[in-house]
């Protein structure tokens, strides 16, 4: 299975916000940590506040922050939320659906997949914070 980059920078997001707990940041200073496009980030950053991910504060002064402790943000979760996990293929249309055997393979394996990741959180992630803010910094 291929995550989608809809998914890496959202993974993105929560690296750079978690080795900055309580730390409000801006989408430009993630963009140019990372290399990417900030208006791809822009969605992303909507996305994940509005589901809670994340924390948006408007105004002067404003910016985005982790909404929650490292550990509270499971990584499963965060997939089935970014990746929706629908079908790896699309078996509805097909002549033979009824009869075979590849859906319920295809939804074993897409739930062994995630399995691992519910293993995980953001805190997983970050657990090296010192030498990830260095690399994250403008100055790297």
């Amino acid at each position: 299975m291929r995550l989608t980059r809809y998914t890496d920078y959202a993974i993105r997001v929560l690296i750079f916000l978690g080795a900055r707990p309580g730390e409000l940041c801006s989408i430009r200073e993630i963009a140019e940590a990372f290399s990417i496009s900030q208006n791809h980030l822009m969605k992303v950053v909507q996305d994940l506040a509005a589901a809670g991910f994340i924390e948006s504060v408007r105004g002067r002064g404003g910016g985005i922050r982790i909404s929650k402790p490292a550990e509270s943000i499971n990584l499963g979760r965060l997939l089935r939320h970014t990746e929706g996990l629908t079908d790896l293929l699309e078996c509805t249309t097909c002549i033979v659906n009824r009869a075979c055997g590849m859906p319920s393979i295809l939804s074993e394996a897409t739930a062994a997949f995630v399995a691992v990741f519910d293993k995980y959180s953001v805190a997983d992630l970050v657990r090296r914070r010192p030498e990830l803010a260095m690399l994250l910094s403008p100055a790297a």
